[in-house]
């Protein structure tokens, strides 16, 4: 996979420090010999993010937000400025209150269903369309980031589990809409990870440690694992895979129960 990216360029969205799974990718691409450029909310996010982008030779960075048409329309328009065509879109961006993620999910309230949609989910449909005319003349590939909190009750995990659904269903229709024009669209799925998003989750250390001692290969995911599906995923070798969800979480997901040891 040793430069499996070289000549390619493109946006990875939701960088928020070293230990994102975002710059685990970011990072990834770039060892793959991939130019990278970020984007970022608030001056706050801009400023650790603004190190690690130049650490990978990149000295575009972008404020977006996105839930303002304008504000993508403006990040897409200096993109297409810098780049004519590009490659690849990593879309690591999601949010909801950290206060309903404790507790039941019946307690949901309508106001943080709407926001935790709307930037989980339907933020990648918006920044599918801004790219598709950055790739239709050569193709190219769209990631997101997802959880199996979307098929299956994880603690905790509540709206986030709802809209990760919706995401990985975004993902499949989107991936048969752009497919004419050579544009795959897939999803990773880690397991949990330690990371600022990450820990908003209620018992996040307990669910980290559970999925330690009873996925098949007795470890979470890596960023260096993820980042490497996101480099096949991106790169020649993914030509032909699409409107998949690619687990990376030491094969948690296909156990019904725990370990015999852990029950």
């Amino acid at each position: 996979m040793n430069m499996a990216m070289k000549g390619k360029r493109g946006l990875v969205m939701g960088v928020a420090n070293d230990r994102s799974i975002a710059w685990g990718i970011a990072r990834a691409l770039h060892e793959a010999g991939a130019e990278v450029a970020f984007s970022y909310q608030g001056e706050a996010f801009g400023k650790r993010l603004e190190p690690l982008a130049a650490s990978v030779g990149s000295d575009f960075m972008v404020d977006v937000d996105v839930t303002d048409d304008a504000s993508l329309d403006a990040a897409f328009e200096a993109l297409a400025a810098r780049w004519p065509t590009i490659d690849f879109v990593v879309h690591a961006i999601a949010f909801s209150d950290k206060s309903e993620l404790t507790g039941r999910f019946l307690n949901t309230s309508r106001a943080n269903f709407k926001n935790s949609m709307d930037i989980s989910c339907y933020s990648l449909i918006e920044v599918a369309r801004r790219a598709h005319p950055l790739m239709k003349e050569n193709g190219g590939t769209l990631l997101t980031l997802t959880y199996q909190g979307s098929n299956r009750v994880v603690p905790s995990y509540n709206v986030m589990g709802v809209a990760k659904a919706a995401l990985e269903a975004a993902t499949r229709y989107l991936a048969n809409d752009l497919g004419p024009d050579g544009i795959r669209v897939n999803a990773i799925s880690p397991g949990p990870m330690k990371t600022l998003a990450g820990a908003a989750i209620g018992g996040a250390r307990k669910t980290f440690k559970h999925t330690e001692l009873n996925a098949p290969l007795r470890a979470n995911a890596t960023l260096e694992a993820i980042g490497g599906t996101a480099v096949y995923l991106a790169s020649d070798a993914g030509a032909c895979t699409s409107g998949e969800i690619i687990h990376v979480d030491g094969g948690y997901h296909v156990l019904g129960m725990p370990q015999a040891e852990n029950l």
